[in-house]
């Protein structure tokens, strides 16, 4: 985000005129002629006050302006990966689209592979299983909306767009599928904001969050231990990044933590970036049993920022440097849940779940 700064000087000239009493002409004459003196210094005081004013706006105004122009250099020199060819992706927001909408709702990302083999993937996945119904997306994160459309000139539709779109194709039956993990703060902001369109469809329906039910748990917990067995040999610990968050619903990570013990995988470890369990918390556990290797992977519908470089990047507090520190062989795998078939297999069980609502 560029912030400009604009300093405006506000400057008071006070000018003060004394007269003295005086009987004769002379005297009045010489208070006139201090008078208009004063009044002249006065103005030319005033004029030249307002071409320093002048000139220190437009100082100001340039300094903003390079500082901008400096800012937006350094932003982009942040970005010197490849993120893939966002051409590629489909970004689903075609009109004329029927009377049946299937709107997936994501977080987003802006790694362009990544989106296209997670999210694009389940839509794709969603699209085969309910060919009746025209698939779309909608972002909820402005700010990788905004970026993705300023770098490679790709607009995706946020929400509000989402929905302004199906009101426009005259859509009767939406069903709203979110690929969260769960059912936090982000998804009943989902719900709230589709709940303001309610009178505009005959029929709206939500699918749920991927982590709801029991049995919703214990086919993740299938999926990530058969997706990950050829490294279970003994000496591997298994170590899931989730995203986190201060909410309730952090108690996901938890439950799925004690559903991988108690069911006898207790070389596989679950933390968090922004809550608990932490990296220090894993990192703890991971100590007291006697690995020898560690892998990583994302505990996350996508492979993005929090992928590539809290878990996998180079700095010296990333998950691969901190691990790497104790003397494990660290070995990251950058793939999303999304591009896990059993998962998208989960997601397309509850739009259907969802579907059967509206019948």
């Amino acid at each position: 985000m560029k912030k400009f700064i604009a300093a405006i000087a506000a400057l008071t000239v006070v000018t003060a005129v004394f007269a003295g009493c005086g009987d004769n002409t002379s005297s009045e004459e010489s208070k006139t002629e201090t008078s208009a003196a004063e009044t002249s210094a006065a103005e030319s005081a005033a004029e030249s006050t307002e071409e320093t004013a002048s000139e220190e706006a437009s100082s100001a105004e340039e300094s903003a302006a390079e500082s901008a122009a400096e800012s937006e250099a350094e932003e982009e020199d942040e970005e010197n990966y490849e993120t893939g060819d966002a051409s590629l992706d489909n970004v689903r927001n075609q009109d004329e689209i029927g009377e049946k909408e299937l709107l997936v709702i994501s977080f987003g990302t802006s790694f362009n592979d990544s989106r296209r083999l997670t999210i694009g993937a389940i839509e794709d996945s969603l699209e085969t299983a309910f060919p009746d119904f025209s698939v779309r997306r909608g972002f909820t994160a402005n700010i990788i909306i905004d970026h993705v459309n300023k770098r490679d000139g790709i607009l995706i539709d946020d929400v509000k767009a989402a929905l302004d779109r199906a009101v426009a194709n005259g859509v009767k039956t939406l069903v709203v599928q979110p690929t969260h993990l769960m059912n936090g703060l982000e998804y009943n902001d989902v719900v709230d904001e589709v709940a303001q369109y309610s009178d505009a469809f005959d029929k709206v329906v939500f699918g749920e969050p991927l982590l709801t039910s029991d049995e919703d748990f214990k086919a993740v917990e299938k999926a990530i231990t058969d997706w990950t067995a050829d490294y279970d040999d003994g000496k591997t610990a298994i170590v899931f990044m989730g995203h986190g968050t201060e909410a309730e619903s952090n108690g996901v990570y938890e439950k799925m933590q004690k559903l991988l013990t108690d069911d006898g995988f207790t070389n596989y470890f679950i933390g968090t970036v922004e809550a608990t369990p932490s990296l220090d918390d894993v990192m703890a556990a991971v100590k007291a049993g006697e690995y020898e290797r560690v892998i990583l992977e994302p505990l996350m519908v996508v492979a993005g920022d929090h992928a590539n470089n809290d878990m996998a990047g180079d700095d010296e507090d990333s998950w691969k440097s901190a691990f790497t520190a104790e003397g494990y062989d660290v070995e990251c795998l950058l793939r999303g849940l999304g591009e896990n078939e059993a998962i998208r297999e989960l997601y397309v069980a509850h739009a259907q779940a969802a579907i059967d609502q509206t019948k």
